[in-house]
């Protein structure tokens, strides 16, 4: 049988500072049928230059699309019949495309093959990146199997799946990939995965992170009450209980510090919040040492809050707004 091509789509917006050692991480890859097709999302930087230095094809956007618009372009040149989704700040082990072949010739049932970011940072910039990156890691090794959440950033699916579960919603510009994994699992097993590798770059500073939670929680509550469920995988009871949690123990600790009887509060709540994910702070303990683990727990304690505070604005926003509860029930076009 021959080896099947792979078209390695790379988005691109304002990614000058990663995307020469993404695109070198691709054409250092064990496998070689390749073809590398880099989508500029219209970037103002200078990274497109960069990207088209080595040898790919750029494809350019005639304006900023967002990340689902982008992929779909990207899908449109690709010529491959498996379509291996990289973010432009994510480098892969070398052999990582080599594993996510292998991995559907093992299993012709597999729709996609999504990979797990190791669990140092591409860069290093800092305790909050390092926050973020190994609960990033945590969350998605122990959700190894199969899901129905997909991790476009790093993962391979067939292109006959993937036109089959239909393009991505370009009208979505935060939860593209939730609403388009929905759909393609409920057609095809998808697998989280150890066996296919990267590294990625994130956040440096809180408060950037603690908007795209937020928001991206907000946006996340027409879908699951469209569906009356989480995704399977990451988004376990005890997560969703842990952020009410931390909610709790971050709006109650005023009134402990003006109220001294009240201080059981916010301390049960941090404890319970703890125990909810108790192996992520083992993780982190074992990784960095205790020190680390007490700035890590109240950057995960902000966090939690601002899922919480995101998701209490939606279910506002889903009561008063028809065009919001409809968000994930749109036609779906290229």
């Amino acid at each position: 049988m021959a080896a099947p091509l792979v078209s390695v789509v790379v988005p691109l917006y304002n990614d000058r500072r990663t995307v020469d050692l993404c695109l070198r991480s691709v054409l250092e890859q064990t496998y070689r049928k390749l073809e590398v097709i880099v989508v500029d999302d219209a970037s103002t930087d200078g990274s497109a230059e960069i990207a088209a230095l080595h040898p790919v094809t750029v494809v350019r956007a005639g304006r900023n699309g967002g990340p689902g618009a982008t992929r779909n372009l990207g899908v449109r040149h690709a010529q491959g019949e498996i379509v291996f989704f990289l973010d432009a700040d994510v480098t892969l082990h070398p052999e990582a495309v080599a594993r996510a072949v292998e991995l559907f010739e093992e299993n012709p049932s597999y729709g996609a093959v999504f990979g797990i970011p190791d669990k140092e940072p591409l860069f290093d910039e800092g305790p909050v990146c390092d926050y973020r990156i190994l609960q990033y890691h945590y969350w998605r090794k122990s959700a190894e199997g199969l899901v129905s959440g997909g991790f476009y950033a790093l993962g391979a699916v067939r292109r006959s799946a993937f036109l089959e579960a239909g393009w991505f919603n370009s009208a979505l510009r935060q939860t593209e990939e939730i609403d388009h994994a929905e759909r393609l699992a409920a057609r095809s097993p998808m697998l989280l995965t150890s066996r296919v590798r990267g590294r990625l770059s994130d956040e440096t500073r809180m408060r950037p992170l603690l908007r795209k939670a937020f928001v991206r929680s907000r946006l996340r509550v027409p879908f699951y009450l469209d569906r009356g469920r989480a995704m399977q995988g990451m988004e376990t009871g005890g997560r969703a209980a842990a952020s009410v949690l931390a909610a709790l123990a971050l709006v109650t600790l005023p009134l402990a510090l003006v109220w001294p009887a009240a201080a059981p509060v916010p301390l049960l709540a941090l404890a319970a919040c703890v125990l909810a994910d108790l192996g992520q702070y083992v993780f982190v303990a074992r990784e960095r040492g205790p020190a680390f683990l007490v700035f890590f727990t109240g950057c995960h304690l902000l966090m939690n809050t601002a899922v919480v505070a995101g998701l209490a604005v939606g279910l506002v926003q889903w009561a008063v707004s028809g065009r919001f509860r409809r968000m994930y029930r749109t036609e779906v076009a290229a």
